[in-house]
């Protein structure tokens, strides 16, 4: 694929509450509560995640795309 490489995404943990996802040396919670499109995923669709560019995370199984910046700060969306 052209263009830039990207650090890799990784979930790191997953609860009843949320999941922990690692961007090179940042981590991020995404709360159910907030992200509800991952409440009733399995954790294949959850882990499998592609990070095509900076601000963009895809989960393909889910159809599911979101800017960085709207985990960071989910309020100003």
């Amino acid at each position: 694929m052209p263009g830039n490489i990207t650090s890799a995404a990784e979930v790191t943990h997953i609860s009843k509450h949320g999941f922990w996802l690692l961007l090179g040396d940042e981590e991020l919670h995404l709360p159910f509560d907030q992200f509800p499109w991952f409440k009733q995923a399995t954790v294949d669709q959850i882990t499998t995640v592609e990070h095509p560019a900076p601000d963009h995370l895809y989960w393909p199984s889910l159809d599911v795309d979101l800017s960085v910046n709207s985990i960071r700060r989910p309020a100003d969306f």
